[in-house]
């Protein structure tokens, strides 16, 4: 039988302060086992936690204190789907307010560099929409979001023209 595959996540020094955000900002999160430095080393000090292994939105995730050699890079990013605009709202803030940054389409990335789209249910139902007009119009009014307004993506779903 296979091993339950982990998501693993290179930071810098701030693996375990990014757990501590991560399990406090995300539901169905916690943090698990840390694995500390049993001695001094060059990147860093014995205690300095090495890894931080914990469970994020359900999913097992290690983060590693790597050093800076990577850095992540929008080609990764983690996807909270979410069911009304208080948890959107909820979320996107604790990012962005947290040293992160807003970016479009319900992207925005934290403040070590992880990107992560906050996306609302009524957003990825749109855009699977049977029909196709209505999947048009879902589009093209998320190419104006940066966090996603739900209303807004109802409305244009639905093809009524917002003010």
């Amino acid at each position: 039988m296979a091993e339950v595959a982990s998501i693993f996540l290179w930071f810098n020094k701030d693996a375990e302060d990014a757990a501590r955000f991560y399990a406090e900002t995300f539901p169905e999160s916690s943090i698990g086992a840390i694995s500390r430095a049993p001695g001094d080393y060059p990147a860093g000090e014995e205690g300095d936690a090495l890894t931080v292994s914990m469970t994020l939105c359900g999913l097992p995730v290690v983060l590693l204190n790597g050093g800076p050699e990577f850095t992540p890079n929008e080609s990764f990013s983690i996807q909270v789907s979410t069911s009304t605009q208080k948890e959107t709202d909820e979320l996107w803030n604790a990012i962005t307010g947290n040293g992160g940054q807003e970016s479009a389409c319900g992207w925005c990335k934290d403040k070590w560099g992880y990107s992560w789209q906050i996306t609302p249910r009524q957003l990825t139902g749109g855009m699977a929409d049977s029909d196709p007009a209505a999947r048009k119009r879902v589009f093209e009014a998320m190419m104006t979001m940066r966090k996603i307004d739900i209303a807004a993506i109802e409305a244009a779903r639905a093809g009524e023209v917002s003010c």
